[in-house]
């Protein structure tokens, strides 16, 4: 009985992944019934996330306004002008997926046919679409607020290298093909973050004050990725070699399963009060600098949607590219804005707005593809 739940769940995303569909479930009495179990016999935490998610940024954004103090507690360590709270999130966040990579099959993920065309096309949306369409938004919806705009900007270079492993989980995508993308991310990240930045906020917007070395971006990389996947890639090396994968797989996997989740809402409890007098304080600002994020977000997912739909690119790796695309380094971009402008800046308050709408509306992609591929493989 204790494995029903997890064996449920499992058998849920095989279907999805291998192109089955459990919407058949729709067309009769017994196969809705059956859906409807497999909805109950999720956990509390997975079942009602989306409320969670809601609930945790509100009591943080109250908790950091009204209790004195919380701000100065939660910077009394930084690392890379990040919150250490943050970054233990991050790593908790992130240890239990990375646990799940079968690092042993990446090189032949990578020689599969096709995977030279999937990763252009992640390269080109993540390094040329995305940092492009967040500078227009930000310029066409916020003329008159060049401060935030520039921290909005930040946001749309930084591409995600951590939290799209938690979307990408949630989704059931293709664990292996998201590795070998956050990988690629990351290197060129520590290549191009610095030029790009300077091109959108110094030529393109003719901004003063901007300053990062490569330093600083290798830095945040090797911290908020090195760190959780060195410790999954031992964890999956010494307890496979120890144990056997049956064991790694049936029972290790599933007692580390709930700390992605777990490490994803203490994250955003511990975020939001440091910049809660900011957030309250500003909120008309807040509200405007929601729009381009808010389309920025939609735009570019449901474009990469539709691009992989029209290649035909198999649902686990469109699900991949998709949220690969949308998702952005926050920690980063609010590193560079703090290191750059301030922490009091009105820049690093704009890069934290980010991760506000984000974690959300990409929450909220995840239960729209989820729908969809019940609907239909075509997905």
């Amino acid at each position: 009985m204790e494995n029903s739940s997890a064996e449920r769940k499992q058998q849920l995303a095989l279907d999805i992944a291998d192109g089955n569909d459990p919407s058949d479930a729709a067309k009769n009495p017994d196969g809705r019934t059956k859906l409807q179990g497999l909805f109950k016999q999720l956990s509390l935490l997975d079942r009602y996330l989306y409320v969670w998610i809601f609930i945790v940024m509100a009591v943080s954004i109250i908790f950091g306004y009204y209790v004195k103090g919380v701000k100065k507690a939660f910077q009394v360590a930084e690392i890379t002008s990040v919150s250490l709270p943050i970054a233990i999130g991050l790593w908790v966040m992130m240890y239990p997926v990375l646990c799940k990579v079968q690092y042993g099959m990446l090189g032949g993920v990578l020689r599969q046919a096709g995977s030279l065309k999937t990763i252009s096309l992640s390269v080109v949306l993540n390094w040329i679409v995305g940092p492009a369409l967040m500078t227009g938004l930000a310029w066409a919806t916020l003329p008159d607020l060049p401060d935030f705009r520039t921290g909005v900007i930040l946001v749309g270079i930084a591409r995600c290298i951590a939290m799209v492993l938690i979307w990408n989980d949630l989704a059931k995508g293709d664990a292996d093909y998201c590795a070998i993308l956050v990988a690629i991310n990351s290197i060129l990240q520590i290549i191009l973050f610095t030029p790009v930045a300077l091109l959108y906020l110094k030529v393109v917007s003719r901004g003063k004050g901007f300053h990062v070395s490569s330093w600083t971006v290798a830095k945040s990389v090797l911290l908020f990725l090195g760190v959780p996947l060195v410790a999954g890639v031992l964890t999956r090396l010494i307890l496979m070699n120890a144990f056997g994968r049956k064991w790694y797989e049936s029972k290790f996997l599933r007692f580390i399963g709930p700390w992605a989740l777990i490490g994803l809402l203490y994250t955003i409890f511990v975020m939001f009060p440091i910049r809660a007098h900011q957030i309250v304080d500003n909120i008309g600002h807040v509200v405007r600098v929601a729009v381009p994020l808010l389309l920025y977000f939609g735009i570019l997912f449901f474009g990469s949607l539709g691009i992989c739909r029209w290649l035909k690119v198999p649902y686990p790796l469109m699900v991949t590219q998709c949220f690969t695309a949308a998702s952005n380094n926050f920690e980063l971009a609010i590193a560079v804005a703090v290191g750059s402008f301030g922490i009091d800046s009105t820049q690093a308050l704009a890069a934290t707005i980010g991760p506000l709408i984000e974690v959300p509306v990409l929450l909220l992609f995840v239960y729209i593809v989820g729908f969809f591929q019940r609907k239909g493989p075509s997905v």
